[in-house]
């Protein structure tokens, strides 16, 4: 039987000649081990190679600015004082003469009680001062011409001093029927009213005396030794009031639950406008302390958890450098811990370790020229002007 020659046996043959000759002129790599100077590095190699080529970095040198810092303090605002306006003799209330929103001053009349028999008491006493007066003249007479002994002038004294004594007081208890503002304020409540019977001690009105407004806040252990007495302090309502006002009294001691100070600012408040009990917040702008402005984006993490940044030192090797983060704004961060001078890494500090060499670049705001003055930048122009005539 004739042996047919097929295409698609010239096919296969073409493609077993170009196999054995690409495995004559091919590489052999027995357990992973080439034979070509040519083949792959092991990985330990491959990685100590790259260790040895410094990495480029962007750095920026950090000098210390002065920071103007500020304290906020949230409380709200309490009036200086308030003071219970209680009646000091009992009876009932004939009339009160303020209302709720007056405005007093020392003097003014504020509640009537009924006089009952106190006009009655006061007549009788000064009734018997009188006989008390013409009894002690008549046996002084006597004592002097010698009728009379010295000791029953001694009683009769007694006697008029008595007098005398209970005419004041009956004076006293009838004054007492109208009860007096002793300081400035506004009434407010709770208040008597006409016909209650009031004992002793019981409540006329109530006067809040709000000149001047007091601001109460609480400052943490941390900050109260930034603050004294006689510091400025802005404090800004919620209702929109905006005033400034004085530290006036800081706590000697602290809360014992919330480990604070209680801080008390005080405004002037003749206007009358700032009211009891608002919320508000006050910022006191401290002494400026030295501190350096950085990016957040800067900020890394070294191996045990501590945020700081990382630096090039003069030998090019990177260094870790802790930070205290004192604030934070859409500005950027104000931070302390750092060396004066110092080249932080601003870019790349992510990609590379303590004790790394890396390649420090400048940030383009430190190494661009510095622009000429204004002496170089005529003769310049002078230049380029008599070179653009003579390319003319």
């Amino acid at each position: 039987m004739a042996f047919k020659l097929r295409g698609s046996h010239l096919i296969a043959a073409a493609i077993l000649a170009g196999l054995g000759g690409w495995m004559y002129t091919g590489k052999l790599i027995i357990g992973g081990q080439a034979d070509s100077a040519l083949a792959s590095k092991p990985i330990a190699e491959r990685e100590a190679k790259r260790d040895a080529v410094a990495f480029k970095v962007r750095v920026k040198v950090l000098q210390p600015q002065a920071r103007l810092a500020q304290l906020l303090i949230r409380g709200r605002t309490q009036a200086d004082a308030t003071i219970t306006v209680r009646a000091e003799t009992g009876g009932t209330l004939k009339k009160r003469v303020v209302n709720k929103g007056d405005q007093v001053k020392p003097g003014d009349l504020l509640c009537v009680i009924d006089q009952g028999i106190r006009k009655s008491n006061l007549t009788q006493a000064e009734a018997r001062l009188i006989q008390a007066k013409e009894d002690y003249q008549a046996n002084e007479d006597l004592v002097k011409k010698g009728f009379s002994a010295k000791t029953k002038l001694r009683s009769l004294k007694a006697a008029l001093d008595a007098a005398t004594a209970a005419l004041d007081a009956a004076k006293q208890d009838l004054a007492r029927t109208e009860v007096r503002a002793s300081v400035f304020g506004e009434v407010t409540g709770p208040l008597a009213q006409a016909g209650d019977n009031l004992s002793p001690g019981g409540v006329c009105v109530t006067l809040i005396d709000t000149d001047p407004m007091l601001f109460i806040g609480q400052v943490s252990e941390r900050e109260i030794a930034r603050i004294e007495t006689g510091m400025d302090a802005g404090v800004r309502m919620v209702t929109g009031e905006q005033v400034i006002g004085r530290i006036s009294y800081i706590a000697p001691n602290s809360d014992p639950k919330t480990r604070t100070f209680r801080v008390e600012i005080e405004m002037d408040n003749s206007s009358r406008s700032l009211r009891d009990g608002v919320t508000a917040s006050s910022v006191v702008k401290l002494e400026p302390t030295q501190a350096f402005k950085i990016k957040a984006s800067w900020l890394t993490l070294a191996d045990n958890g501590d945020i700081g940044l990382r630096g090039v030192g003069d030998d090019n090797r990177v260094f870790f450098v802790p930070v205290k983060i004192l604030s934070q704004n859409t500005e950027g961060m104000w931070v302390s811990g750092i060396t004066p001078g110092s080249r932080i890494i601003t870019l790349g500090q992510e990609y590379v370790s303590a004790g790394g060499l890396v390649i420090p670049v400048m940030t383009p705001d430190e190494a661009a020229p510095k622009p000429k003055n204004n002496a170089e930048n005529k003769s310049a122009a002078s230049n380029n002007v008599q070179t653009a005539s003579a390319n003319k």
